[in-house]
This record gives structure tokens, sequence and C-alpha cells, in this order.
């Protein structure tokens, strides 16, 4: 099977500027790129005309829910899929807190089974650290990676006890396989689901501290030292956190982190009111300073990675106000024209840098084969229309959830068609 991408605009880091090109893909690699100048022999191929468009590397998210199995009524692989592939995303990795809870080898290779018979996006799993993200017994991280999981978390809950953790990274390390946290002491958050500051004092709640992300990160940086691991902090939200992973790095303990669009974009000063579940998320929106520090954060290096946290809710599930509402929001198909309109279209990023840490720094991190436009790699390549603008309109998503803060937000730089493998998964 061969396909042509035709005239698209590839981003060249040496130069920091985009260069017109053709892409050749056979057999689901890239087989040839060559100068939009040049004329190529597109007989018997199917074409793709690209033209004035931009050609990246497929996106790679890794911190995303599927919900499936046992919460498909708020999204499941097949429609998470499609709304990755909606996003510009060629591989996306599932969290564990499902129902059941993705523990054992068989709930692995339900979802990588799934994601192959959907044939449209790169679904990786990750399984739980401790038996049904419980925290008393760990699971059985050698099965769980001979079927597939590609790290350990309980994403959802941080891990409490810290000789669990230790001992977890002890056995992950022996696996050659990260552990992936979701840094939250439980003590500080109880009966809170707003930062603790500006909007909490004037509405009269109890606030979500900064110290309860960050106790976890600096209790887990010593053990990622102590036993080697690597350790990979989830959606990063507060200046403490920022602080305690940099000074981690500086003194070389093996430790990389994530942040979210909303947390780059929005803090508690955005939050209309007490009406709007959608603006519920777990970590919270923090204060400025926090927002800050996160964006310094991303762009000195700190922070290695993009990731959405696509958390979809039944809008019944978020019509039942903030205090009972679930927490979380969908990201997958509003991440990329997000961040674009706000970092690059206004100059504080070059396209580049957005590209690097949604493609090849993911990849880096994980270690996986895709993140490049390269001859010999797999075929996954994302087209972008970075000059179209449109509201955002929850409704046309193809997740089966729409609790997003940012309904009506005009934005630039949509994603038109996802390939995967050499495969058009998704196009407009």
């Amino acid at each position: 099977m061969s396909l042509w991408i035709l005239n698209g605009k590839v981003w060249n880091e040496s130069s920091a500027s985009l260069e017109g090109k053709h892409i050749q893909v056979v057999d689901g690699k890239i087989a040839a790129i060559v100068d939009a100048s040049e004329t190529v022999n597109t007989e018997g191929a199917e074409v793709v005309d690209a033209q004035g468009k931009l050609v990246s590397p497929g996106f790679i998210d890794m911190h995303v829910h599927l919900r499936d199995p046992g919460f498909t009524h708020k999204e499941d692989i097949i429609t998470g899929s499609r709304s990755a592939a909606k996003g510009g995303f060629t591989t996306i990795a599932c969290m564990p807190n499902t129902r059941p809870v993705t523990d054992t080898a068989e709930t692995v290779r339900y979802i990588i089974d799934k994601s192959e018979e959907a044939q449209l996006v790169k679904v990786l799993p990750y399984a739980s650290i401790t038996k049904n993200e419980l925290g008393r017994e760990l699971t059985d991280f050698a099965s769980l990676k001979e079927a597939g999981a590609i790290g350990f978390t309980d994403d959802g809950v941080g891990v409490q006890n810290a000789q669990m953790m230790k001992d977890a990274m002890t056995l992950a390390k022996s696996l050659d396989m990260p552990v992936i946290a979701h840094c939250e002491d439980d003590s500080l958050v109880v009966g809170a689901w707003a930062s603790e500051g500006e909007f909490s004092r004037k509405h009269g709640l109890k606030g979500i501290p900064n110290e309860s992300e960050a106790i976890h990160v600096g209790r887990d940086v010593l053990l990622a030292e102590a036993t080697g691991v690597h350790y990979h902090v989830c959606h990063v939200s507060t200046e403490q956190s920022v602080r305690l992973i940099r000074l981690a790095k500086q003194v070389g303990i093996k430790v990389t982190a994530e942040v979210c669009p909303h947390h780059l974009i929005l803090s508690d000063e955005n939050i209309p009111g007490l009406d709007d579940a959608n603006w519920k998320m777990n970590p919270p929106l923090r204060t400025p300073r926090d927002v800050a520090a996160v964006l310094e954060g991303l762009e000195d290096g700190t922070i290695d990675i993009i990731v959405t946290d696509h958390a979809p809710h039944s809008a019944e599930e978020k019509a039942k106000g903030v205090d009972l509402a679930p927490f979380g929001i969908v990201g997958l198909e509003t991440a990329f024209p997000l961040l674009y309109t706000h970092f690059v279209e206004t100059g504080r990023w070059t396209l580049g840098f957005l590209l690097k840490r949604m493609t090849q720094d993911p990849a880096r991190v994980f270690r996986l084969e895709e993140g490049s436009l390269e001859v010999g790699k797999p075929a996954d390549i994302t087209i972008v229309d970075i000059e179209n603008e449109q509201a955002v309109d929850p409704s046309t998503f193809l997740s089966k959830s729409n609790n997003t803060p940012f309904g009506g937000w005009k934005l630039k730089g949509w994603p038109v068609a996802t390939i995967v493998n050499g495969n058009i998964v998704w196009t407009e």
C-alpha cells in the first residue's frame, strides 16, 4: 500500500521554519520525504493534498481515561480512540482506574485486543500499582508487563503508604518499567474540590492546598533516588511540585513529568461560579502563580510533556452540582487548538516547541518508536489547518462525553486528518 501526502508544511527544527514537503508512505512506514518543488510519481498510490496545511508527527497523549471496561456510558475504547484521532493523536496511553481496575493480565489484554480490533489509534494500557487501586497489595507486575502494560500507576488516587510506593518502585526497577504517580495526600483533600486560594475563600469553600500534591512529589523523588526507578509525575499543577521536580533533576534523579492544557491556560480566577461542574477537575485549577510556575517548568524542561488527562463523564453526572459531580474534563479534541492559539499564535512558543512536547518528548520519555517524521519510522502523521479558526462546539465531539469548560472558545489550529501506520483513521 502506498500513500503520498503532497505539498504539506513540515517544521524544520534547524531553520525554525515550515518547509514545503511531499511525504511518501509505503506499507505503514515513511518511505521518502522530498521538497515540494520536486515532481513525484503518484501513480497507483492514494494521494492526500495537504496544500497549506501543517504535517506533523502524530500527537502522543500519555494520560487518557477511556473508561472501558466498566464505565462505557462515559466512554469506551472505540469512542475514545475516535475522539483521539479527531484531536490529531495517533498514540494514547489509558489509565487503569476502570471497573474492574486494570490489575490483571486479562484486563490488559482486553484493552489491547479491543483497540487492535478497532484499527484506529494505538492504545497503550497502564496497569495499576495496587490491586483494585486500594493501596493495600501490589499487583503482579511481571504478568502485567508480559500482557502488554507499559507502566504502573494508581492514577485517580495517590499511593498513600510510602513503603508500598518504595516496594512498587523497587519491583518496577527490576523489570525496567516506569512508575507513574498521581500525587495526592488524602488527608489534605477530604471534602474539597477547589484549590485553596482566592476562589475558595470568596465562596466559603474548604480548599485543597498545594501541599497535597507536592508532599507526594517530594516523597516519591526521594524514593526514586533510592530505588533508581524511572518516576513520572502526573498532571503537575503547583509551583511547589515544579520546584521539587527541578531540584530532583538537578541532582540526577530519574524523574519526568507532564502537564495538562487546562493547567497551562486556566487558573481558579477563571472559574465562573459554583453552578458549572465542568470546571471541577483533579488536580483543581490553581492560582495564577501556579499557572506561571508550570508554564516556566514546561519551558525550561523541568516538565517534559503535555498530556490531556481526558476524563469523560456523562452530562447527568456533571449535572449533579459541583459538590457531587465527579472530577474531570475531556481534552482530546481541543488540546492542540488550545495550545496553538494561546501560546504559538501569541508568540510565546514556537510551533516547533509545541510539536516537540506533544510528539518527540513523550516518545523519548516512554521509549516509543513513534513521534518523528523520519524515513523508516511508523507513518503516524497528523495534518492540521493552522489557519482555520472556529469555536469549540462540544455537541460535535466524537467522545461520548462533552464535559469541557472551553465550549464557545474561538481557537485556531484544528486537525483535519490523522494517519496511523499509513492508514487514514480520521479525516474532516
